[in-house]
């Protein structure tokens, strides 16, 4: 068997109908990662867009070591691209972030800076430059959430995090549950630590967010992921000797 070559990084991001706002963002995460020097990977998992998404990600793949390209068939949502994404990653840290150009690539030397002692580097929008509905619906949920589940963190919703391949790669998925990866880490057993990032308004592109559109889906998600914290097993082994 042919052996992959070893990887520290593997930046996973999901894209749907995002022709416009890929251009700029792969261009600035590329320049970030190159400055690191250290081997990675940056997969683009193409939502089954039907814009000019597709036609760009070849045409950048063929001229771009490194790009990766995966393409959902049909059009699956953003769990399924994360959990599409997670099992093509080669690195030992996987950075995953949104396709529309609001988080900045800039903050993920930072980011990496804190991975010692961790399983999850989970990222804080310190100064959200969203619409005050969205702000809104993002502080009323995160209360309930942490309530619920018994948990305190400070804002699930961003998408830049960075994980310990072991501690997400081939958890079981089910549609939503990407707002929950935090949970989910802690779940496992894992360590997590929340460093404030940037924060960046959408220039390019259409949002596909509706707050009142995610609500009822994610209060429902939110049962389920409460359910499967109190069943979860929590236990340790000794071998006699």
């Amino acid at each position: 068997m042919d052996q992959q070559p070893a990887l520290d990084i593997s930046v996973v991001i999901p894209a749907y109908n995002e022709e416009e706002a890929l251009p700029p963002l792969l261009d600035e995460v590329f320049a970030v990662l190159n400055r690191l020097g250290r081997p990675f990977e940056v997969i683009v998992i193409d939502d089954g867009s039907h814009d000019g998404t597709p036609a760009f990600l070849e045409r950048r793949r063929e001229i771009t070591p490194g790009l990766r390209v995966l393409t959902l068939i049909p059009n699956s949502g953003q769990t399924a691209a994360f959990e599409a994404g997670f099992g093509a990653a080669r690195g030992e840290f996987i950075i995953t972030m949104d396709a529309d150009g609001q988080n900045d690539p800039a903050d993920i030397p930072l980011m990496l800076e804190k991975v010692s002692g961790v399983d999850a580097v989970l990222g804080v929008r310190a100064h959200r430059q969203d619409p005050w509905i969205r702000t809104f619906a993002h502080k009323f949920a995160r209360d309930i959430r942490n309530r619920l589940l018994g948990m305190s963190f400070q804002d699930v919703g961003c998408s830049l995090k960075i994980f310990r391949r072991e501690i997400i790669q081939g958890v079981t998925l089910y549609n939503g549950l990407h707002r929950f990866f935090p949970y989910i880490v802690h779940m496992r057993g894992g360590r997590t630590i929340e460093v404030d990032v940037s924060h960046r308004s959408r220039n390019l592109g259409t949002s596909k967010y509706s707050p009142l559109g995610r609500g009822i889906p994610a209060f429902l998600d939110l049962l389920m992921v409460r359910r499967m914290i109190r069943r979860s097993l929590r236990y340790s082994t000794r071998e006699n000797s």
